[in-house]
């Protein structure tokens, strides 16, 4: 549910393994970031960070294990995938998850969280909790919905129809 650049930008210092937490930083973003990490977030990060070796990098680049890949590669990976849906890209997820979480009745807070959108108004100004417990199990059902469409063999159909 992150923005692509957030993720493909990732370094190996943001991410507590003991905590299950992912930091980004203000510097990388408008604003600091904590994100709790689902079991199969936290899955993928320990593999990849065999995968990455001594890179910094959650995913170095195959030019260079000291910068990240391209902005490109996500979007080229998910073309590989064939999914036959007219105008996707790499941002759709964010959109499907956010509206499968609000439909599932979690609070708007919780998700706008996750997606480092800044709240406004007086809202935005009173408001600095963080939510994390409430967004770690947010997330884990996420992940945990995405498995169970992997696992029936369906394919989440994203996009404009018609």
């Amino acid at each position: 549910m992150v923005r692509k650049s957030e993720l493909i930008e990732a370094t190996w210092s943001e991410v507590n393994f003991n905590s299950l937490e992912w930091r980004i930083p203000g510097e990388r973003m408008k604003m600091d970031n904590l994100l709790p990490l689902s079991k199969q977030a936290l899955a993928m990060f320990e593999e990849l960070k065999f995968l990455a070796g001594d890179s910094p990098y959650v995913f170095p680049s195959r030019h260079g294990y000291r910068r990240p890949i391209s902005k490109t590669t996500l979007n080229c990976a998910v073309r590989t995938l064939d999914l036959n849906v007219r105008d996707f890209v790499i941002h759709d997820f964010r959109r499907t998850a956010s509206t499968l979480l609000h439909e599932q009745g979690y609070n708007s807070d919780w998700i706008e969280k996750y997606l480092a959108h800044k709240i406004g108004g007086v809202h935005g100004v009173y408001n600095r909790a963080e939510y994390l417990n409430r967004r770690r199990e947010m997330l884990q059902f996420w992940a945990d919905f995405v498995d169970a469409q992997i696992e029936e063999g369906r394919k989440v159909v994203i996009g404009k129809f018609g």
